[in-house]
């Protein structure tokens, strides 16, 4: 027959204890990299700035995954991230996205030589262009007609906040729904 001590009895509990308290401990210390390849939504880290296209599939927004500030472009209907090359750069932040009707353009702000400005995102030819690259002030909240051909904007050149319109012309290809119809311009 085993004696039974008093000492051995309070033993068992700590060691399991610290057992447990230590496993806790390694699994919560993870690297903490999510693989952008996840198709999940939401992460644990910093998502903000989120604007629908006109249709409703699409998803755009800035996070902070992986410890890169990037826009990312999420759909919604698949429950996948849209791959976006060349919108994300090492060396600017983007910021403010808006987008058209099906999500084809994407406007946001982006910095070139270290002043803001209107950009604007085609994920049909996977081009970026700068719409504002003789803009003075300060530039924020771009927002894309459904269609996108008008981009409106704030502007600080003269002093206070005013809104701009930018018309990309009648010459470039509109974002409509597949059997709409266009109006002449």
């Amino acid at each position: 027959m085993t004696k039974f001590t008093p000492k051995n009895w309070l033993q068992r509990p700590f060691y399991w204890s610290f057992i447990y308290s230590l496993t806790s401990l390694l699994v919560s210390c993870d690297s903490g990299v999510i693989p952008f390849a996840s198709n999940s939504l939401n992460s644990r880290y910093t998502e903000e700035q989120p604007t629908l296209s006109g249709n409703g599939r699409f998803l755009a927004f800035v996070s902070n995954r992986n410890g890169v500030h990037q826009l990312l472009v999420y759909d919604l209907q698949q429950q996948q991230f849209i791959p976006t090359p060349r919108l994300n750069r090492a060396d600017t932040i983007a910021e403010s996205p808006s987008l058209s009707y099906t999500g084809r353009y994407i406007a946001y702000i982006t910095s070139d030589q270290g002043r803001p400005v209107v950009a604007l995102y085609d994920r049909a030819t996977q081009q970026s262009q700068i719409l504002t690259p003789i803009y003075r002030g300060w530039l924020r909240n771009p927002h894309l007609s459904p269609d996108g051909r008008y981009v409106v904007f704030e502007t600080a050149s003269r002093g206070q906040w005013d809104i701009e319109v930018l018309d990309r012309g009648p010459n470039i290809e509109l974002d409509i729904p597949n059997g709409a119809t266009v109006p002449a311009p």
